[in-house]
This record gives structure tokens, C-alpha cells and sequence, in this order.
């Protein structure tokens, strides 16, 4: 237990470090926060919600907020775990400099999980408040939306991170979100529901961590029964956990071996 807490408390400070230097430029990037979703819920939920109606007894607008903030908090933690973590490990070297200290590479990969769950966070906070505002929440419930964000972003940055640890420049990600993460977000229910697709393609969708993400917070968001919440919840931990210890070991192959 002393060794978990010395593990949190240096990756804090990783965490600390990342949310210092972001902090400075803030505004650019809160601002891409609310104008995105926004855009994505003008132009396809008025949009195409004109010609879909309702789906599953609400309207596609709400339908497809609750998809955009899972979306918001995959992108957001992907991109922190491979672009920003790969220029601050391969370009600038920040983390040789981090683990000459007492901080070591597990404090490093959990901190940089814990900024990119941060990311994610912030950025669910403002498409919640453009959903608020446009009515596509249905109550109080939709606050616990947040945390499922902040789980959401700790499986997504740990994945990104596993991808980083193997790249070479950043074009290797091109592959990741080409034959991974657009993928999943085509199949995870983010635009129709998945029980529109044939079995065997449901089987998949099931199985990859976004569609647990969508589950707890869809319910949340436009109202209606949650279930399998233990199912959905428990995919994520262990997404988020098998990706980490991954992630450590091969990072620590490249920065020590």
C-alpha cells in the first residue's frame, strides 16, 4: 500500500508539470473544446436528425450528444498519450529528464494517464454545458457523466500510451487511429444504435472498450434503465490497467535498455 501511495504522489507531480505548461495555453485549447462539439451537434444532429427523427424515443440531436462526449474524451486522451507524450519522450526529452530524478517510468506512464484522463475530463465538461444549453440533458444524472469521462480517459490514455511506446515518428499513429480508433467510433453505437448491424459485427462492437463507455453514459444523459453497469465499468478497468502495465514495460525498454 506505501509503495501505490509513493507511486501517486510522483506521478502527481508528472501531473502537475503537464497541467502547468498547458495552462499557458488554455484558452486556445478550451475554446476548441466547446466550438467542436458544438459544430458536430449543429450539423449532424440538426442536420441529419431532420431525416432520422427520433431513435429509441428520443431525438437524434440527444442521441448523438451522449456519443460525442465519449468521442470527446477518446480524442482528447489519444492524442495527449501519443502526439503530446511522444514529443515530450522522443523530441524533447522530457522524460529522461523526469526519471534522472527519483521519479521512474511507472511514475512517468501514470502521470502522463492521469493528464490524459485530465484532458478528457475538461473536455466532456464543455460539451455537458453545449448539450445543457442546446436541452439534450435529461436531468441531474447527466453529472455523473464526468466521472465515467475521467475512467473513459485513463483506458484511452493508457492504450495511446502502449501505441507510443512502439512508435517511431508520429506518422506510426496514422495506423492507430486509422485501424483502431475510427473503427471503434464507426461500431461503438456513437451515430446508430449497433443492434442495427449484423450479429457477428454486434459481437465485435461489444468487445471494444468505447461501447462500454457509451453504455454508462447514454442512459445518463437522455434518461432510461442502465444495465450490465458493473460489465461496463469493469472492461474499462481492465482496458485500462493491461494497457498500462504494457505500456510501462516497453517504455522502460526504450528509455533504460
Amino acid at each position: 500500500m506505501n509503495k501505490v501511495h509513493k507511486i501517486l504522489m510522483r506521478s502527481l507531480s508528472v501531473w502537475q508539470r503537464n497541467i502547468k505548461v498547458w495552462s499557458k495555453l488554455a484558452g486556445p485549447s478550451l475554446l476548441g473544446n466547446f466550438g467542436e462539439p458544438f459544430l458536430y451537434l449543429l450539423v449532424l444532429g440538426y442536420g441529419l436528425g431532420r431525416f432520422v427523427g427520433e431513435i429509441d424515443g428520443v431525438s437524434y440531436m440527444a442521441f448523438l450528444a451522449s456519443g460525442v462526449v465519449c468521442t470527446s474524451a477518446v480524442n482528447s486522451a489519444s492524442f495527449e498519450g501519443m502526439y503530446s507524450a511522444y514529443t515530450r519522450m522522443d523530441v524533447q526529452q522530457t522524460w529522461l529528464g523526469m526519471i534522472s530524478t527519483p521519479v521512474n517510468v511507472a511514475d512517468v506512464v501514470c502521470g502522463e494517464i492521469l493528464w490524459g484522463a485530465t484532458k478528457s475530463f475538461i473536455s466532456v465538461v464543455a460539451i455537458l454545458l453545449v448539450s445543457s444549453v442546446l436541452g439534450l440533458v435529461n436531468g441531474f444524472w447527466a453529472l455523473l457523466v464526468l466521472p465515467v469521462a475521467f475512467l473513459t480517459g485513463l483506458c484511452f490514455s493508457s492504450m495511446a500510451l502502449l501505441v507510443t511506446s512502439k512508435a517511431k515518428s508520429y506518422d506510426y499513429f496514422l495506423y492507430y487511429t486509422t485501424l483502431v480508433i475510427t473503427p471503434m467510433v464507426l461500431l461503438s453505437g456513437v451515430f446508430f444504435p449497433i443492434n442495427t448491424l449484423p450479429e457477428v459485427v454486434q459481437g465485435i462492437a461489444k468487445c471494444l472498450p468505447l461501447y462500454h463507455a457509451i453504455s454508462l453514459v447514454r442512459p445518463l444523459m437522455i434518461g432510461g434503465e442502465m444495465q450490465l453497469v458493473i460489465l461496463h465499468i469493469g472492461v474499462l478497468i481492465v482496458f485500462t490497467a493491461v494497457s498500462t502495465i504494457l505500456a510501462v514495460r516497453q517504455i522502460q525498454k526504450r528509455l533504460i535498455n
